[in-house]
């Protein structure tokens, strides 16, 4: 089910690659150090330059096709999802795991209900 048009899915990245990149300090996590503080503020950053860079209306540089895009939200997705545990971040923050999940959810969910082509366009009679 392709619900979520292009401009909204670019408001999405925009706002989580934010919310990732502060998190750390908004959430209280980042005295931490390591994987807990870091491993947020990158991915963030990579969410940000994906945005910047995607063919896409809130893109400037046009360069991604949103087709790979949507393949990079998957892995992302995935990615953050997994790490909290693989990385020993769930015993260290309680907050930087949550974070982690909801942005994981929200990419692979993103991801798979955005219309990469556009908005159908409705046929007249």
């Amino acid at each position: 089910m392709k619900i979520i048009p292009k401009f909204y899915h670019g408001v999405l990245d925009y706002l989580s690659g934010l919310l990732l990149l502060a998190g750390p300090n908004l959430l209280g996590f980042a005295e931490t150090g390591g994987a807990t503080a870091w491993m947020p503020r990158l991915v963030g950053l990579m969410i940000l330059l994906q945005a910047l860079m995607t063919d896409y209306e809130l893109g400037v540089m046009k360069l991604v096709p949103i087709g790979l895009h949507l393949i990079v939200d998957y892995i992302v997705g995935a990615f953050l999802l997994i790490a909290p545990f693989v990385l020993g971040i769930s015993g260290r923050s309680t907050s930087a795991t949550v974070l982690l999940l909801l942005i994981g959810f929200l990419a692979l969910g993103a991801a798979y209900m955005t219309e990469p082509r556009g908005r159908p366009r409705e046929v007249m009679p």
